[in-house]
């Protein structure tokens, strides 16, 4: 037997291997996929099957409603991108700093009861959404426990679910900084670049904590199997140099995180982009849609409104978004000789 014939016989034996995965991921993942992608393109209304005879091609139409002529469907998604830049803008690093943070504090071998702050840091990563949420509604209540403790300092907490404003439209307020023409006159997806300068709404801020408080355990344990694999000897070297121990952290282990940096940060980047369980538990966009999201909007526009196609236009304008980040962080994180 050649040994063209015995890789022969490989590739067909591996093919029998996968072949049961290969077709439940072309029946459940492709397959909906390629029939949502024609829905976007389709005036399909939610009756009877998207395949039949009377549904017809739309071509950009759903797209163009979205993205141009100043309807109210375009100021949504203005509103939503807005109020998502910011949540990815602040959930992203803070969680990856907050994670390695935490990472760095439990493999410190001088810290006693390691296994227990282990699992006390990744528990909120396994509580139900649905739950920590409903938590995180009682907490951030106008009367909860959050604005009690603000109180103990003089503060007067904020109405975190029911106050419109941005925080930074809230900051400007207060130092007495009107709107200037220039940012009122023109506009972005249908909404001005006054109002995409809002800043996050409250209720906004508390899901961006909540965010943070549920997902920096999870990549801590990324983080610290990262840890796990920088030898002790590289670190004694730069000790041997005269580093300090942050310029030993800054110049030998941050670089060798460098593959699970990348992890962390695009998992953050697809999961914030895709935000939908704590806006359905919480708010349901509200107050005044300063928590709407794309992810959101997208089942708002389908499932309530039954504009199907501009349903689907949205979840793929959001895969593209998605898809684009991911390359470009990729590209910023790469390798340098």
């Amino acid at each position: 037997m050649t040994t063209a014939s015995i890789r022969r016989g490989q590739n067909r034996d591996g093919w029998l291997f996968v072949a049961p995965a290969v077709i439940l991921l072309a029946v459940f993942l492709a397959f909906p996929v390629l029939m949502a992608l024609w829905v976007s393109v389709s005036d399909w209304r939610g009756v009877g099957s998207p395949l039949s005879g009377d549904v017809g091609f739309v071509g950009a139409d759903n797209y163009a409603n979205i993205l141009t002529g100043g309807s109210l469907q375009q100021r949504d998604f203005g509103t939503a991108m807005r109020n998502n830049v910011y949540y990815v803008l602040l959930v992203v690093p803070l969680q990856t700093v907050v994670a390695l943070g935490l990472a760095v504090l439990v493999h410190t071998k001088a810290l006693k009861g390691r296994g227990f702050f282990r699992t006390a840091f990744y528990f909120p990563s396994v509580t139900s959404a649905v739950a920590i949420t409903v938590l995180w509604l009682f907490l951030f209540n106008s009367t909860g426990a959050v604005n009690a403790m603000l109180g103990w300092v003089g503060i007067d907490g904020p109405n975190w679910f029911g106050d419109a404003r941005g925080i930074i439209h809230t900051a400007l307020g207060a130092a007495g900084i009107d709107a200037p023409a220039t940012l009122t006159d023109h506009r972005a997806l249908g909404i001005t670049w006054w109002e995409w300068l809002a800043g996050p709404s409250f209720a906004m801020s508390a899901f961006i904590l909540l965010a943070v408080f549920t997902t920096s355990g999870t990549f801590m344990l990324l983080f610290i199997a990262a840890l796990n694999n920088v030898e002790d000897e590289i670190a004694e070297a730069g000790m041997v140099d005269g580093a300090n121990a942050w310029q030993r952290f800054r110049h030998l282990t941050l670089p060798m995180l460098r593959p699970t940096l990348f992890t962390v940060l695009t998992l953050g980047l697809i999961g914030t982009w895709q935000v939908f369980d704590q806006i359905y538990t919480g708010t349901q966009g509200g107050p005044a849609k300063t928590t709407l999201t794309p992810a959101y909007l997208s089942f708002q526009t389908s499932f309530n409104s039954q504009r199907w196609g501009e349903g689907a236009a949205i979840a793929f304008i959001l895969f593209a978004i998605i898809v684009v980040l991911t390359l470009l962080q990729r590209w910023a994180l790469r390798e340098k000789s």
